[in-house]
């Protein structure tokens, strides 16, 4: 089963439209990490509490009745909050798992909020906010920024401001470009950051081969992204397989021969080539 998880996430994310399912992709990350898992389930699951949500609206709601209920029902009733007390367990980067236990972490808590939204007709749009993943409606009525990590609540600007200050403290650069932070995030995108996310729970946990897995994966949704394939090498190089990590050390420096650390690795690979003959 993890095979065909792995294939059929390629199958999604090389459609060159972009025009594939965010749920199933996201699924299909866990379901590699677990393979009795059923994607069409919780798929399911997902029409559920949209239908849940339709059934309570008026005859032609506005996005403010669709959005309210949609709030209640998922972070009042169905009780989904943010993992605050075990943030990098890496069950809360697998969507089914945030479903079952009602706990995630931003991104995946955004990307449910956006498929039952989209289910309902709103275009939700995921938002890559430094260290804080969120969601975006733009409508007749304005701009809304939603953060499902904490119920769906609506931020300003300035409460936008007060998470990056208390992030990346006072005066950082950010501040100055919160409407840049807020331009909407791709799938590919999306899938990346979930990707990053479990990787970087990975590596904390000494588990490699998961890691390189996650690694595996952002590579086939974007091959050109040097620092992943030096990452990978370096995990390799911590395994003592010098070969996969000098090969990986090349393709780095071919996609990035200026690279500030270009001379580091050079040194590595001809250290790592001095070993191995």
């Amino acid at each position: 089963m993890a095979t065909s998880a792995r294939e059929r996430f390629t199958q999604l994310v090389h459609n060159p439209m972009e025009d594939f399912d965010l749920a199933e992709a996201a699924l299909l990350i866990a379901q590699e990490d677990q393979p009795e898992l059923e994607v069409a389930a919780y798929l399911q699951r997902l029409d559920a509490l949209a239908a849940a949500v339709r059934g309570r609206l008026p005859e032609n709601p506005d996005s403010t009745a669709i959005l309210a209920q949609l709030n209640t029902l998922l972070f009042q009733e169905e009780r989904l909050t943010g993992n605050v007390t075990d943030y990098y367990d890496p069950r809360n980067s697998f969507l089914n798992e945030v479903l079952e236990r009602k706990i995630g972490i931003p991104i995946t808590l955004s990307v449910i909020y956006m498929e039952v939204g989209r289910r309902l007709g709103l275009s939700l749009i995921g938002v890559g906010f430094p260290g804080h993943f969120l969601v975006k409606y733009t409508g007749a009525e304005g701009e809304v920024v939603l953060d499902p990590f904490h119920g769906g609540a609506t931020l300003t600007h300035e409460q936008l401001a007060q998470k990056l200050r208390e992030m990346y403290g006072e005066g950082n650069p950010f501040l100055g470009q919160i409407p840049q932070l807020l331009t909407p995030a791709s799938k590919r995108e999306i899938l990346v950051r979930m990707l990053r996310n479990l990787k970087g729970v990975y590596l904390q946990r000494q588990d490699f081969m998961r890691a390189i897995q996650a690694i595996d994966r952002i590579l086939l949704i974007d091959p050109t992204v040097a620092s992943e394939i030096r990452d990978r090498g370096a995990i390799h190089q911590r395994q003592g397989h010098l070969q996969a990590a000098a090969r990986d050390f090349r393709q780095y420096l071919q996609l990035a021969p200026q690279a500030e650390d270009a001379a580091a690795v050079r040194n590595l690979i001809t250290r790592m080539t001095a070993q191995l003959n």
